[in-house]
């Protein structure tokens, strides 16, 4: 019999004994659900004064701040919106978008075929050699970027290896980050190269997680190793490529080291990110260079808020079929 809330009337029907029974169930019951939820809510308090602190309370404060023409030798004052139509009317900002989106879209996609190629080769290999392979494509991942941006540097010297293969194939030396159509693909290079490794192991675990029954039924109605792909090993990963392309995206997007050591920004700002974009305008000499950076900044945000959206759209999630 289920318990009875207080908002219920007992049955007229039974005894004395058994309505007050009921009544002390009911009463249990709700005060266990009770302490339940009291419970639930002390567990995630932490979570959500931490996130109350350290991000809603100073993205409210940078908005506010936005709104004020900050100087460092007068009070701050209250201009509204006057900052984001600076912003939104240079077209250098515009620019720099545009340079950051090209970047994402050279560095994302790519990294995500290699992670998902050399994921699937190690998938098939012997434990022992998996294991060695695992480790090798982990270490770009532990390379501080700005060691990898000078490498880069060096190999892409005149006397460099990049100009060295080219060279065995017949062309000339090239300036690679001296030639503004392709001194961003020449930057996406060692972007690609530092981001795929943790991609790869992400996908590894991911497939080696998809149950072997899936396989098995596949072989047996004679599917090649290309639609096993595409019919079951793709589908069941649509969770982890959502993952890994609105993290992609978000911290491809926000670049700034490897250009910036790289090449400055250049050739004629062939290489101009938006977070660099952002930097040098607050490093610029003009009174209010603070709050126009800020305003860009947080401009930026809802860009990437934005992009994130519509990749959830593109790559729809779905829940697991198999655990």
């Amino acid at each position: 019999m289920s318990a009875i809330t207080n908002n219920k009337q007992v049955p007229a029907w039974l005894s004395l004994g058994e309505r007050r029974a009921l009544r002390r169930r009911a009463k249990r019951s709700s005060g266990h659900l009770h302490r339940s939820n009291v419970t639930a809510y002390l567990m995630i308090a932490p979570m959500v004064i931490l996130l109350a602190i350290f991000v809603i309370y100073p993205l409210g404060y940078a908005f506010w701040l936005s709104g004020h023409r900050i100087s460092f030798y007068k009070p701050a004052v209250w201009v509204g919106l006057d900052f984001y139509r600076y912003v939104l009317s240079d077209p250098r900002f515009w620019h720099s978008l545009r340079v950051g989106l090209t970047y994402s879209a050279m560095t994302v996609p790519v990294g995500l075929f290699l992670a998902l190629l050399l994921a699937s080769f190690i998938k098939i290999l012997s434990t022992s050699l998996a294991s060695i392979l695992k480790v090798t494509v982990y270490i770009p991942a532990v390379v501080a970027s700005v060691l990898t941006a000078n490498i880069f540097v060096l190999v892409y010297q005149d006397a460099g290896i990049a100009n060295t293969i080219v060279g065995h194939l017949g062309f000339g030396p090239v300036v690679w980050l001296n030639d503004p159509s392709i001194a961003l693909a020449a930057i996406a290079v060692p972007g690609v190269w530092l981001g795929f490794g943790i991609s790869t192991l992400i996908l590894l675990a991911a497939m080696l997680d998809i149950p072997s029954s899936y396989y098995e039924s596949a072989s047996l109605d004679g599917a090649n190793a290309f639609q096993t792909m595409w019919y079951i090993t793709l589908p069941l990963l649509r969770n982890v490529f959502v993952f890994l392309g609105v993290t992609g995206f978000t911290i491809s997007l926000q670049e700034f080291l490897l250009p910036l050591i790289m090449t400055n920004g250049g050739p004629v700002d062939a290489t101009l990110t938006p977070n660099l974009f952002i930097i040098n305008s607050f490093r610029d000499s003009t009174p209010y260079a603070t709050s126009f950076s800020l305003a860009a900044a947080l401009l930026l945000f809802i860009v990437l808020g934005a992009i994130s959206l519509l990749i959830f759209k593109a790559i729809s999630s779905v829940k697991a079929v198999d655990g």
